[in-house]
């Protein structure tokens, strides 16, 4: 069995090791221009080139859970693409979706701008019934958020494509509920895949359907935000402020207005981060799966995006 890796960015070598630690006799080399075609691929954002050479590979493992940079290339034809189901990430979503809720919740901004000035000054406490959060995509990732918010009892909205059943959740499917969704909703969380049908879906129309007041967490993808809409939103007034982990152009160019705003959090792409071995143990059981001619999950339907 050939192994190539071929991951933009990443240090290879504890990649490599551990891969030849979990799939003893395999053949695990880093990909190189003009290399013999390999069996299966562990890769992030490969250049074309990759997929030329690589035809006939059997599949392309990424290693994150978006796989919108992936399928913008040409991919060898039969290759399938699998994505990571969760290793050790939906932990870290949930951690950091209602980190950010919490503290909007809870005012711990105002109250650490508070300190900060001198000030010893309480706030009259907000009830949880006026602050729903919708969950947009529930995934592997968003179930996991939903289930998160729903155990500090707030009121847990969720929108998917296709519907989805989750205890101590309402869920709403499809196009036709997705104004419903929004409406009900005060904080709005992002965790679609990115899509031709998804990009710059956090736009001005669906932003202002929110409740008043609202409050919008991207942790997906920066291409799903319109910046300009959030910007203009929360100058007005209808929303009370964003976290934001994504971004169009990344790093964030200096200068952007997302730097300095006063209602907007943002941090560094790091809401939930690969874990190495995690996603080097499920890799490798898939690979052998495969190999067996056993189904596994998490095989992309590039018609979808996801």
């Amino acid at each position: 069995m050939k192994i190539t890796f071929c991951c933009t960015d990443t240090k290879a070598e504890p990649w490599l090791q551990g891969l030849a630690a979990a799939l003893p006799g395999a053949q695990i080399s880093v990909w190189q221009p003009g290399a013999p075609v390999a069996d299966y691929a562990v890769v992030w954002a490969p250049p074309q080139q990759f997929m030329e050479e690589q035809q006939g590979i059997k599949a392309l493992f990424n290693i994150g859970a978006g796989v919108d940079a992936l399928l913008q290339r040409r991919l060898p034809p039969g290759a399938r693409v699998v994505r990571l189901d969760d290793a050790g990430m939906a932990v870290q979503m949930a951690e950091y979706v209602c980190h950010a809720v919490i503290r909007h919740f809870r005012e711990f901004d105002q109250y650490e701008a508070g300190m900060r000035a001198g000030q010893w000054a309480y706030r009259k406490p907000r009830l949880r019934q006026d602050f729903p959060v919708g969950v947009m995509g529930l995934g592997v990732l968003g179930e996991r958020v939903a289930k998160a918010l729903a155990q500090f009892e707030f009121p847990v909205n969720g929108w998917s494509r296709s519907p989805k059943v989750i205890a101590g959740v309402r869920a709403f499917n499809g196009a036709e509920k997705f104004n419903e969704f929004l409406a009900a909703s005060r904080v709005l969380v992002n965790l679609l895949p990115l899509t031709p049908d998804t990009q710059d879906i956090l736009n001005r129309d669906n932003l202002a359907r929110l409740q008043p007041g609202g409050y919008v967490i991207n942790v997906a993808r920066g291409a799903h935000l319109v910046d300009a809409d959030l910007l203009a939103l929360l100058d007005c007034g209808h929303l009370a402020g964003a976290t934001l982990d994504v971004f169009r152009t990344e790093p964030l160019p200096a200068g952007h207005p997302f730097w300095n705003h006063p209602r907007i959090t943002a941090t560094p792409h790091t809401s939930a981060r690969t874990l190495r071995e995690e996603s080097i143990a499920q890799i490798a059981g898939k690979i052998v799966a495969l190999a067996r001619g056993e189904p596994i999950a998490g095989i992309v339907d590039p018609g979808r995006g996801y």
